[in-house]
């Protein structure tokens, strides 16, 4: 079964090929969706299937800058993109996500980066999975409230509702972005943008993790606009970071490229689907996503505390991994389909 691995000339390792596109056509299809780069699951994944952490981390920032401009073009066309709020968070996308990677050479150094990443990866997809179901769980509540007294609720509205606190606060200068229907202090996009970008930096993601969550929590816009701009920012701090990695050394071409090109062609399904799939269905989709992420590092982790059941958990966190992806880019796919079909057909009964 040699053919099935392939030597990696920058990081020196053999890696399952197939394991990787997988990995480009199922994040493509979850990216374009989800409005991130799906780094999230990727640099995970490369760390599972045999690249030394902080090449996971490069690789994958190197394709995701890629398949987050295709994506980003698609959702500049449905309308998706708060282009001002996406350059107000710029800056601190920017000077975060340098922090970050000046963070895990020094980790890389003292050789303390595999597990520190993990645990950071855990945490945060941890709080992550608690914020949106807990906001899923606070929605239904309102609804239901709502029914029982006879009216409706707005279709916007969030079951977490933290943006309306900060956006009491007024620290000038005052933004209105016209895009997200909101106006609020540049600090607040700027400070979410540098967070972000600072465990992106660390976690080799484009931030869009942490971003989509934020951007709907913190700074208040509709998860369609979230997911639209999200992608605008993880383009641009994935060219970054792609380039501050590639200094450093520490991204595999080859493999980028492999899982590229699948990616390239996953973006535009994922991209689309959100046509068709609103609202509470990305973010509850999202959550249970998290929620296999986190199992999947936790499973890569434990073997460092109980090296004997090292082999089991590699095998259960590859078959996770790869297995997750794959059911969730063909769900998305199936939706996407199912409701192309439904609007094609009212068309056709429209015009008869």
């Amino acid at each position: 079964m040699d053919w099935l691995y392939i030597l990696m000339p920058i990081a020196g390792v053999k890696i399952f090929w197939p394991g990787l596109i997988i990995l480009g056509i199922g994040v493509g299809i979850i990216g374009g969706f989800f409005g991130m780069g799906g780094a999230w699951m990727v640099t995970p994944g490369l760390n599972i299937l045999g690249f030394p952490m902080a090449f996971a981390i490069g690789t994958d920032i190197a394709q995701m800058a890629g398949k987050s401009l295709i994506s980003t073009m698609r959702h500049g066309r449905f309308g998706n993109v708060d282009y001002k709020l996406g350059f107000i968070m710029l800056f601190g996308t920017i000077a975060g996500f340098e922090v970050g990677a000046q963070m895990i050479m020094w980790l890389e150094q003292i050789g303390a980066v595999d597990k520190v990443v993990r645990w950071i990866y855990l945490i945060l997809l941890g709080l992550i999975a608690w914020m949106i179901f807990a906001d899923v769980a606070k929605r239904r509540a309102k609804e239901k409230a709502a029914r029982e007294a006879g009216r409706s609720i707005d279709k916007l509205a969030t079951g977490i509702e933290w943006h309306k606190t900060l956006h009491k606060i007024k620290i000038p200068p005052m933004v209105h972005l016209q895009g997200a229907g909101i106006t609020c202090s540049a600090w607040l996009p700027i400070l979410v943008s540098f967070f972000t970008g600072w465990m992106a930096g660390i976690l080799g993601i484009g931030g869009g993790l942490i971003r989509m969550p934020a951007l709907i929590y913190l700074v208040g816009c509709p998860t369609h606009i979230a997911v639209g701009t999200d992608l605008f920012e993880v383009m641009i701090s994935g060219l970054y970071g792609a380039g501050s990695y590639a200094y450093k050394g520490r991204v595999e071409l080859l493999a980028a490229i492999i899982m590229l090109i699948g990616a390239a062609v996953g973006a535009q399904v994922g991209t689309v689907a959100t046509k068709y799939i609103k609202g509470y269905g990305i973010r509850v989709a999202f959550g249970l996503a998290v929620i296999g992420c986190f199992v999947s590092v936790l499973l890569k982790l434990l073997p460092s505390y109980i090296p004997s059941i090292a082999n089991i958990c590699s095998i259960s966190a590859t078959i996770l991994i790869l297995g997750l992806v794959s059911a969730l880019a063909i769900y998305i796919t199936v939706k996407m389909v199912h409701g192309a079909k439904e609007e094609l057909a009212k068309k056709k009964g429209a015009a008869a």
